[in-house]
């Protein structure tokens, strides 16, 4: 039998900025109340929240989500799979996560509408006006939980006018949720307990060693080794780290890969949460064209294709190659 997901604990607890709990996660910034992010401090100003409360909550929030869809998981042989208009799967463990994240960033900004890939399309009338809005892919790698290779993410944004601003991208299986806000920085968490945490940075380019790339296992291989060899003229050659979902990012953002490109077809919720993720981490995101990405501005929420680069200095976006090859 599929256990069914207990919503039972307040979410509102979640909200309470004690003074425990910001010594059990320490802020390191000069005012506690704010980030230093003008779009997400306007934000924190209008929910009446500071900046530690709302790291504290979306940290339970993620591990709640997380703690759900493991739970999913554990029975994944009995969980029945569906598609969607777009062919692309979908599993009880989607729903469950959307409406859990749903609910809690409902009672956290009840102002802030919210933009998941699992929401109906009445609940996305006029959503182009919305000058900010939470962007949620509640399972990212739907396929990657339905094969049970654990590469599976949950992820969470915060658009303002058109920008992401807060990054989120928590890794059940890898046990962390990773969080960035540029102009505050990125920080990585133990997502089930009080264990330290660190800062997340990029690394710079070392023309002297192998340039590292992450992908996708799933991604066309003629086109991925096409990429490699013409990064290969950057440094020592070019190798493939593998990853699937928005971990992509997290090994971008915490400088185990010098850059991610997606010349594949993706949506802006696959994007937003890693986005703000490496930029917050000393990184750059941009299209293929060099220029910053766009949030929930046109008719479509396809994305476009992009480069995430850990060292922002280095212009990869000339060496990558035409993406209908």
């Amino acid at each position: 039998m599929v256990p069914s997901w207990d919503q039972s604990t307040p979410l509102t607890d979640w909200q309470e900025a004690t003074v425990s709990a910001i010594e059990c996660y320490p802020i390191r910034m000069s005012d506690p109340h704010y980030s230093g992010n003008r779009a997400l401090d306007a934000m924190l100003h209008d929910a009446n929240l500071s900046f530690p409360s709302l790291l504290q909550s979306l940290r339970g929030l993620a591990a709640e989500a997380s703690q759900c869809i493991l739970d999913l998981y554990a029975v994944l042989g009995e969980l029945a799979v569906s598609q969607k208009s777009d062919a692309s799967p979908v599993t009880e463990a989607d729903h469950a996560s959307h409406r859990l994240i749903c609910e809690a960033l409902q009672r956290l900004t009840p102002d802030v509408p919210i933009l998941s890939e699992e929401s109906t399309l009445e609940q996305l009338i006029g959503r182009r006006d919305w000058p900010r809005c939470w962007m949620i892919d509640p399972l990212d790698g739907t396929k990657e939980f339905i094969d049970g290779t654990g590469e599976f993410t949950v992820n969470i944004a915060l658009i303002v006018d058109a920008e992401s601003v807060l990054g989120l991208i928590a890794a059940p299986n890898r046990g962390h949720v990773d969080l960035g806000v540029p102009g505050w920085g990125a920080r990585r968490f133990s997502l089930f307990d009080d264990s330290a945490d660190g800062t997340l940075a990029t690394r710079s380019l070392d023309r002297d060693q192998s340039l590292v790339m992450s992908a996708s296992a799933r991604h066309r291989e003629e086109r991925v080794q096409l990429m490699l060899d013409k990064l290969s003229n950057l440094a020592e050659g070019a190798e493939r780290l593998n990853a699937g979902s928005a971990l992509k990012f997290c090994d971008v953002a915490s400088g185990e890969a010098d850059v991610y490109p997606r010349t594949s077809p993706c949506y802006e919720w696959d994007l937003a949460a890693g986005d703000a993720l490496v930029r917050a981490a000393g990184g750059r995101v941009t299209t293929l064209e060099g220029a910053p990405i766009r949030y929930n501005q046109w008719d479509s929420l396809k994305a476009p294709k992009f480069v995430a680069a850990a060292d922002p200095s280095v212009d990869y976006v000339e060496l990558i190659p035409d993406p209908d090859l």
